[in-house]
């Protein structure tokens, strides 16, 4: 950090002890140093809440023990946060989304959106009204290859899109663990705390957002194959999904919680008229690129956009491996820029992109309960 730069203040709801994706935003607000965790309602029991400020420091004044009190109170110290991170559960997220929009305290929110799409509309009215910005955290896309393919899809390398094909595969749902008071399972499987998605929620926003990101299109039509194989279960743990994409491109989803032997298994293949890529989220710094009639070639991190802008978004030399923190720490960084005026926003998701993870899920489970029938999409505006 430069004599120059200050460390953003930053506030957190939820992520207390015993929260993985609390420690994730934590760890990559401060890989590039820009932001100070300086307040938060770090649980909603209130032991828990102050035992866990007290082991990352915050003074006992700023634990709260309520996102609106705290957002009154931040908002009118002279020292107060700047922006806060939303990392409860998805039904958590949107009353504290408004009251700090409304305070005029940026907002940086977990995947997806939140849990119904009523609820999304009242967040996009109070984004649209707050002079503050809103980012939502789609992990994945602040891989520095993700970002190259981007780039490469936009500059017309691949050719028309013909076929994209995604999925998302994991196994740690494979049993009802949920039924034995597993936390993190526990409130992903109960449609009052999680919404009306399971497996298409959590990790299926995460496979359509990086389709539309590394491609540009968007999603006309899906139909929407969802299931429940865990016993009593009562949202889906895998989807097969067909997409009708923009511009005549078709996509092919799957997203599963419960295919044994995987363990945060994205991957994405994408295939023009001229070319195509793949890539995996388990070894991200690697990337196979095939033009017609050339030899395949594989890109690394350090082989492609030397001296460029690829090495905005890396941090170490060539064949030291960079992976999802560093991913989740661009998200930050670029939010860090977006805050201070510096760039940084034309890469991030905000509240479209989060309508639109809305629209995914309620998509899925309209095709999926009809019957298996297409459903359009409604294109959002701007």
């Amino acid at each position: 950090m430069t004599a120059s730069r200050k460390r953003l203040r930053l506030g957190m709801v939820g992520g207390g002890k015993g929260s993985f994706i609390g420690g994730v935003h934590r760890i990559a607000s401060r890989i590039d140093d820009r932001f100070e965790l300086v307040a938060g309602v770090l649980s909603s029991d209130p032991m828990r809440a102050a035992e866990s400020a007290a082991d990352l420091g915050i003074v006992p004044a700023r634990a709260y023990v309520d996102f609106k009190v705290m957002a009154k109170a931040e908002a009118k110290r002279a020292d107060g946060i700047e922006v806060v991170a939303i990392v409860t559960p998805n039904h958590m997220h949107a009353a504290p989304i408004i009251a700090f929009l409304q305070a005029g305290i940026h907002v940086i929110c977990d995947k997806p959106l939140c849990a119904t799409m009523a609820e999304a509309q009242m967040i996009s009215e109070a984004v649209k009204a707050s002079d503050a910005h809103f980012v939502l955290t789609h992990t994945y896309t602040g891989y520095p290859l993700i970002r190259q393919a981007r780039k490469m899809i936009a500059d017309g390398e691949l050719g028309q899109m013909r076929v994209i094909q995604v999925e998302y595969a994991q196994d740690w749902l494979t049993q009802t663990i949920e039924q034995d008071g597993q936390k993190q399972a526990d409130w992903r499987t109960d449609p009052a705390k999680s919404g009306g998605g399971g497996a298409i929620g959590d990790i299926g926003t995460h496979a359509v957002d990086l389709l539309c990101f590394v491609t540009g299109l968007k999603p006309e039509a899906l139909l929407a194959d969802l299931h429940r194989f865990g016993d009593g279960r009562r949202l889906d743990d895998n989807a097969h999904i067909l997409l009708h994409m923009q511009g005549g491109a078709k996509a092919m989803l799957w997203a599963s919680q419960i295919a044994v032997g995987n363990e945060n298994g994205l991957r994405l293949r994408v295939y023009g008229d001229r070319g195509g890529l793949e890539w995996s989220q388990e070894n991200p710094n690697k990337m196979c690129l095939t033009i017609d009639s050339e030899a395949k070639r594989i890109l690394t991190r350090g082989g492609v956009g030397s001296g460029g802008a690829m090495t905005d978004w890396t941090r170490i030399p060539a064949g030291h491996p960079e992976g999802y923190l560093e991913s989740f720490a661009n998200i930050y960084t670029d939010t860090a820029d977006l805050i201070e005026r510096k760039g940084g926003g034309a890469l991030l998701a905000g509240i479209r992109s989060g309508l639109e993870g809305m629209q995914f899920i309620e998509a899925c489970v309209n095709s999926a309960g009809s019957g298996g029938t297409w459903v359009p999409f409604q294109q959002l505006e701007g």
